[in-house]
């Protein structure tokens, strides 16, 4: 940690640092004791975080790490909804990192200890408690799972690091440093409760393989992305975990929660007036039967996650006015696209975006919506819809 790229008039340059980055690494440091790869590295991963981290990127005199140690560092609105899902007066982070979860963690636990088995990693944390203004967080360098010793806490949270030596990007929790699944035992003897954050790419059905006494699973997406799988582990659970998903718009937040492995008789119909999308973390939870008995929708298809209506309702997810539907045939789809651009979203469909913008000569954008789906009768549809 270069403690001159705290500087005054180093941190204004990087603050105010407009040019490509490219030009940088060839005009060279302007600055004594200061390569031009440190001044890049906090130019690049400042400028990464301003949406992700704007607390952080508003604050002054933040170190940044190597963008590597961002890629996966949960977002301020993430972190602030994980510190909502667990209590207590103490927490540990054995998995710390760039220190945003424990940043939040510490507004609603008396203490938290930040645990990095990086050294230059723990001593950055460090220095950005003291500049966002936190007291309550104490830092240890060293492996955290090691570290615990004979420490007590009320929860523990976990972040496996999902980078594998041989294996590259990994998502199965066994692939992950520190091994969850092999360790749990030993964990759940320094805390009842364990808070573990996954890959979105994981599985839920094979995660639940891997671990115990889940007894929540929150998928968690923004402007509907899922970034974060977390588990809830209670040491002496053994029932049927909830399935919490939220969706966390601009300007609003969806919520759908079931019990795992509870279904539902769905509704099938033709395109009515309305047509629903479900956001992704319904999607990636897999309620597709749930929510057409929950919302009283209709799926169009066994195997099309699309839903409609007569009457408009209120659905977690994007809603649209059905205009008009179209067979998939050469003479019909002619005469139905007198128009030049268009949004299109495949569901249950052989054909993909880019072939259909090919064949049908359509650019990306405009008020339009078209969603190529299959109907009830397995015919292949278009339908011209308008967003609500």
């Amino acid at each position: 940690m270069n403690k001159k790229l705290l500087h005054t008039e180093v941190q204004e340059f990087i603050k105010n640092y407009k040019e490509p980055i490219s030009k940088l690494a060839f005009s060279g440091s302007r600055f004594q004791d200061i390569s031009v790869q440190e001044l890049m590295q906090q130019i690049e991963s400042r400028q990464k975080v301003k949406d992700k981290l704007p607390t952080f990127f508003s604050t002054e005199n933040i170190y940044y790490p190597p963008k590597v140690n961002l890629e996966q560092t949960s977002s301020e609105i993430t972190a602030q909804y994980k510190a909502s899902i667990v209590s207590g007066e103490s927490i540990a982070d054995i998995t710390g990192g760039f220190g945003v979860d424990s940043f939040y963690f510490s507004k609603t636990f008396k203490t938290v200890a930040h645990y990095e088995h990086d050294s230059a990693l723990s001593k950055i944390a460090t220095h950005n408690f003291k500049q966002v203004g936190v007291t309550n967080i104490t830092t240890f360098e060293g492996d955290g799972l090691a570290s615990l010793q004979d420490k007590k806490y009320d929860v523990l949270y976990v972040d496996p690091s999902r980078r594998h030596n041989t294996k590259g990007k990994v998502f199965f929790l066994n692939d992950c440093e520190p091994n969850i699944p092999e360790n749990l035992q030993q964990l759940f003897n320094h805390a009842p409760i364990i808070l573990i954050k996954t890959s979105p790419m994981l599985d839920l059905a094979v995660g639940l393989r891997e671990l115990d006494n889940v007894q929540e699973i929150h998928i968690v997406a923004i402007n509907n992305e899922v970034k974060e799988l977390l588990w809830l582990l209670k040491s002496n659970f053994k029932g049927t975990p909830e399935i919490k998903t939220i969706n966390f718009n601009r300007d609003s937040t969806d919520t759908f929660d079931f019990t795992f492995g509870s279904d539902a008789e769905p509704f099938f119909s033709e395109p009515l007036r309305f047509l629903y999308e479900p956001n992704a973390a319904i999607l990636k939870s897999g309620a597709f039967n749930l929510i057409s008995e929950a919302y009283k929708v209709k799926k169009l298809h066994k195997n099309t996650h699309l839903y409609t209506s007569e009457a408009l309702r209120y659905f977690p997810g994007r809603c649209f006015t059905i205009k008009s539907s179209v067979q998939y045939s050469k003479k019909e789809m002619k005469a139905a696209i007198n128009f030049k651009k268009a949004n299109i979203t495949t569901r249950n469909f052989p054909e993909s975006v880019a072939t259909l913008r090919k064949k049908w000569k359509l650019a990306d954008g405009g008020g339009m919506y078209l969603f190529f789906t299959t109907n009830i009768a397995d015919e292949k549809v278009m339908l011209i819809c308008e967003k609500i």
